[in-house]
C-alpha cells in the first residue's frame, strides 16, 4: 500500500476536502450553498493539480545521476540503502530500519473512532550506495513515500509504523553536496592570514619565537620571519585539508524545490503523479462545468 509520510501530500488532503465539500453541498440543498461548494472545489482542484504537476515535472524531468560523478546541485539518485552507523530501531516493533514513522492511537469511548496518543518519526541520516559511490541522506524536511506499512491493534490501542528498510533501493531527489578535499575553496593566502591572526592572539608566544633582539617589538626583519613561518604552516594545513576524503550529502534544496525520498521506483512515482494530475484536472473541469450549468439554471 502506498503511504505518504513526513508531509501530507496535497493530493490526499485536497481530495478529502473535495469530498467533504460535495457532502456539504448535498446537505445544504441550496443554490447559494452549491455555488460556494463548487467554487471551492474548483479552486482546491486547481491548486492540487498544480502541486501534482510540479512533482511530476520534477520526477520526470530530472535525469538519474551516478553518485561518483554527480554534479553539485539538484539531482536524482538511486542506490541501495544502508545505515549510517548504528541502525535506527522502529518505535513499537523494535526492528532495524533506515527511517521510521510511528503512530499510536486509542479507541474512543463510544467506539466510533480513534484519537492520537503519540506520533513521531526518526531524523537520523542513512546512506545510499549505487556502486559508484556513497551518499549520506538527511531525511529531515523530506517528503517520504514508502510501501512498508505495518498496523496492529492491542486492546484499545492501535499501532502503526511506516519504514524504509536497508533491503530497499532508495530513490532521492534533492540538493547534492560534496564536502572534502576535492571541493576545498580555501586558498593558501587565506590560511596565511588565519595563522597570523592566531599567532597575534597569543602575543607572548609570538614574541618568544620571533623577537630576536628581545625589545618587545617585531621589526621588519623579524616580522618577515614570522610571515615565512606562517606560510609554511599554512601550506601544511592546506595539504591536510586537501587530503581529507570527500563525503556526499543529499539535503533539502535551499530554493524550495521538491525534496523526495522513496523506496518506490522511478516509473511508479511518475505514474502516481500522472494519475493525480489527471484526477485533479478532471475534478476541476467537472466542478467548473457543474458551476456553469448551475449559474444558467438556478433551480435549486
Amino acid at each position: 500500500m502506498l503511504v505518504s509520510l513526513k508531509r501530507e501530500y496535497a493530493q490526499l488532503v485536497t481530495s478529502g476536502s473535495q469530498l467533504f465539500l460535495l457532502f456539504v453541498g448535498i446537505k445544504l440543498e441550496s443554490y447559494a450553498g452549491w455555488l460556494w461548494c463548487l467554487g471551492l472545489m474548483a479552486f482546491i482542484s486547481l491548486m492540487a493539480w498544480y502541486s501534482a504537476l510540479h512533482r511530476l515535472r520534477m520526477v520526470s524531468g530530472t535525469p538519474t545521476s551516478r553518485i561518483g560523478s554527480a554534479a553539485q546541485g539538484y539531482v536524482e539518485l538511486i542506490g541501495q540503502g544502508e545505515p549510517h552507523g548504528n541502525p535506527v530501531m522502529s518505535r513499537y516493533s523494535m526492528l532495524p530500519c533506515l527511517w521510521c514513522r510511528h503512530l499510536q492511537e486509542k479507541r474512543s469511548s463510544d467506539n466510533k473512532g480513534w484519537h492520537t496518543v503519540e506520533k513521531g518519526e526518526t531524523s537520523a541520516p542513512f546512506v545510499i550506495d549505487d556502486g559508484s559511490g556513497k551518499c549520506v541522506v538527511d531525511p529531515e524536511h523530506a517528503e517520504i513515500l514508502t510501501r512498508h506499512k505495518d498496523s496492529w491493534t492491542t486492546g484499545d490501542l492501535r499501532y502503526t509504523e511506516w519504514k524504509l528498510l536497508d533491503i530497499d533501493d532508495i530513490y532521492t531527489l534533492g540538493e547534492f553536496k560534496t564536502v572534502g578535499g576535492s571541493t576545498l575553496t580555501t586558498t593558501h593566502e587565506d590560511l596565511v592570514k588565519d595563522v597570523l591572526s592566531e599567532w597575534k592572539m597569543d602575543n607572548e608566544n609570538l614574541m618568544q619565537r620571533f623577537d630576536l633582539d628581545n625589545n618587545g617589538v617585531l621589526d621588519m626583519r623579524e616580522w618577515g620571519l614570522a610571515r615565512s613561518a606562517a606560510k609554511r604552516e599554512a601550506e601544511n594545513r592546506l595539504n591536510e585539508l586537501r587530503a581529507q576524503p570527500d563525503t556526499n550529502f543529499m539535503l533539502k534544496p535551499h530554493d524550495g524545490r521538491l525534496y523526495l525520498i522513496s523506496n518506490l521506483d522511478h516509473e511508479k512515482l511518475a505514474w502516481r503523479y500522472k494519475l493525480w494530475t489527471g484526477l485533479h484536472l478532471t475534478i476541476l473541469f467537472g466542478s467548473l462545468g457543474a458551476l456553469g450549468w448551475l449559474l444558467q439554471n438556478p433551480v435549486i
